[in-house]
């Protein structure tokens, strides 16, 4: 049982790793640096990773423009793909029509 709990902490441990080093190509790519993870998803030959990036910093900061970035990583953690999905107001709710 021990092996197993060691076996899902290493594994979590390396998604973490993937999704930071992820996160650090998104930036060199886009110039400027993920808010926060989105979402995480494994597929059949690796993974999508979903990040918010600030795209337009405005006053007050509710009005900022944000975009939701969907990076395809391979199961090396090679960036093989990403898009911009969308793009909205810091303070509008999901479905706003943002």
């Amino acid at each position: 049982m021990a092996s197993r709990t060691n076996g899902g902490s290493n594994r979590s441990a390396k998604t973490l790793d993937m999704v930071k080093e992820t996160a650090i190509q998104l930036a060199a790519l886009i110039g400027r640096r993920p808010e926060k993870v989105l979402g995480l998803e494994q597929g059949d030959n690796g993974w999508k990773v979903s990040f918010e990036v600030l795209e337009l910093g405005r006053i007050p900061r509710s009005t900022d423009v944000l975009g939701c970035y969907v990076v395809e990583v391979d199961d090396d953690g090679d960036l093989v793909g990403y898009e911009r999905s969308s793009r909205y107001q810091r303070g509008r709710a999901d479905g706003d029509g943002g």
